[in-house]
């Protein structure tokens, strides 16, 4: 009885997220047609906290680990976006992976000081391989500050094994955005702007969802879209830079 009970629950967890995402979408539907070519996302460094130890559970629901039942703490927000060249054309089976600190400042990474009191219920990394519109979906908290940095989740995009794209997601508005050393990095306003995201409450939530959009568009297609996959995600910068 209490594994069909326990079964019962996660499949009620799995069609609500489901659902979320679904409402999600709707505020994060593609553009039809562009103008003009679209600028690059522009890369941000790697830092220091990619994880060192992958956990056991890598799937796009963050704040659910495992078949826990308890949620991270956190305000939950529904990322989500495409992944597109600068012609606007879509990006399939890319892989793109998130990783971010837990409410108290904590990263999944066992050099990080933060690390002593930990929300064991927050995953802390995640991933999701782009569907034939380029688009991805991560269920997540809403960025907090941490020492010395803005609030920002870090994205990286690997396509056929290689990493094309490193880079971070701040908020629109955040006061610490200006004296942000690596926001303040970025020179150009209009780069600037690529990185900077509204979190909007999601429409019909009785918990105050949020939902948020970043598309990332990458300079060139890695590869033809319908080519099958070769590779997984490419290496994080620490590792290459261990060889190099």
């Amino acid at each position: 009885m209490k594994n069909r009970v326990h079964d019962s629950n996660r499949e009620w967890n799995r069609r609500e997220l489901l659902q979320r995402f679904a409402a999600a979408s709707l505020f994060t539907a593609p553009s039809i047609a562009f103008a003009e070519e679209l600028l690059k996302t522009p890369r941000l460094t790697e830092g220091p906290f990619y994880p060192n130890k992958l956990p056991l559970d890598t799937d796009n629901d963050l704040i659910i680990v495992n078949e826990s039942t308890s949620p991270a703490l956190g305000e939950i927000s529904y990322v989500s976006g495409q992944v597109l060249t600068t012609a606007g054309s879509p990006i399939r089976n890319a892989f793109v992976e998130i990783w971010q600190c837990d409410h108290s400042g904590a990263y999944l990474h066992t050099q990080d000081s933060n690390r002593k009191s930990p929300d064991s219920n927050f995953q802390g990394y995640g991933r999701f391989l782009t569907d034939a519109e380029g688009r991805y979906s991560f269920r997540t908290i809403k960025p907090v500050p941490y020492p010395g940095r803005t609030p920002h989740i870090h994205f990286a995009v690997s396509k056929n094994g290689h990493r094309v794209l490193t880079t971070q997601l701040l908020i629109k508005g955040h006061p610490q955005n200006e004296k942000d050393m690596v926001f303040r990095g970025v020179r150009d306003p209009k780069m600037r702007d690529l990185l900077l995201v509204d979190f909007v409450p999601l429409p019909d939530s009785k918990i105050g969802e949020l939902t948020a959009k970043f598309d990332l568009v990458l300079g060139a297609t890695p590869a033809d879209p319908d080519e099958p996959i070769k590779g997984g995600i490419g290496e994080p910068e620490f590792r290459r830079g261990r060889r190099g």
